[in-house]
């Protein structure tokens, strides 16, 4: 009667998981174009992008929980390879998440950083990155093979980041905006896997799991390239004033 009872428990602790996994993906998408359109830095700004990193924090822990239950427990292969690449995705969002914060805390550093948290995060992802491309193509699956190309990136520019001195005096500025919006990226991807059937495509398919970054990618790399003029025009011509007033937020708290 107990061992009858203990999968009970567990189905209903996981499917309160991912209630609460649904509902705080939900509010990263509704808040997440918010902090795009408003002044960078100003309070709409600050507010709707903390409810963002919110609500894709439970997101990624509820993540770790759903999939690693399922890389575990799911009585196929399919199931448990399936798992253990959203645990991957999970680790890959958490990075970007963290990043897109934990550059405003040391955001006034003149040399290179090493806290534990923010050196060993990217580390991990570029571990387990390289277990995903070695084991995706052991087992012939594409994907998880050309995502952890994605993993690569974003660990390598996130080490390189912080183990070297600011070569620009925003440079905190650049690498929340790229942290952040990989998140968004990252959310974009998980809302149009989840719906992939209604879209006539397949959960796994290449062109869902990588159309956002695809298409992302190439945007941050404007949008970075279009600050860095700004920030140089606005430092030349007003000595820096112009840019601290756009885009210096309050110490976070």
């Amino acid at each position: 009667m107990r061992a009858a009872a203990r999968p009970a428990r567990l189905v209903h602790m996981l499917n309160s998981f991912l209630v609460l996994h649904i509902a705080a993906g939900s509010v990263s998408l509704a808040s997440m174009f918010v902090p795009m359109l408003t002044k960078k830095g100003g309070q709409a700004h600050r507010k709707s992008g903390w409810i963002f990193v919110a609500g894709m924090t439970v997101v990624s822990i509820t993540a770790f929980v759903l999939a690693g239950a399922r890389a575990v427990l799911d009585p196929s292969v399919q199931g448990r390879r399936a798992g253990l690449f959203l645990l991957y995705v999970a680790l890959l969002t958490a990075a970007c998440v963290s990043a897109g914060v934990r550059v405003l805390r040391a955001r006034k550093r003149a040399g290179a950083h090493r806290h534990p948290w923010d050196v060993g995060l990217p580390s991990a992802l570029l571990a387990v990155s390289a277990f995903a491309l070695i084991y995706g193509l052991a087992v012939g699956w594409t994907l998880l093979a050309a995502f952890s190309l994605i993993g690569f990136l974003t660990g390598g520019s996130q080490l390189r980041y912080w183990l070297r001195p600011p070569a620009h005096h925003m440079h905190w500025w650049f690498e929340h905006m790229t942290a952040m919006l990989g998140a968004c990226i990252a959310a974009t991807t998980a809302f149009l896997v989840v719906n992939a059937d209604r879209f006539g495509a397949s959960t796994f398919s290449l062109a869902v799991w990588l159309a956002p970054t695809v298409i992302g990618t190439p945007t941050i790399a404007l949008w970075t390239a279009y600050y860095r003029r700004r920030f140089s025009s606005a430092r030349t011509s007003r000595g820096g004033t112009r840019e601290a007033q756009l885009a210096a937020p309050p110490d976070p708290a």
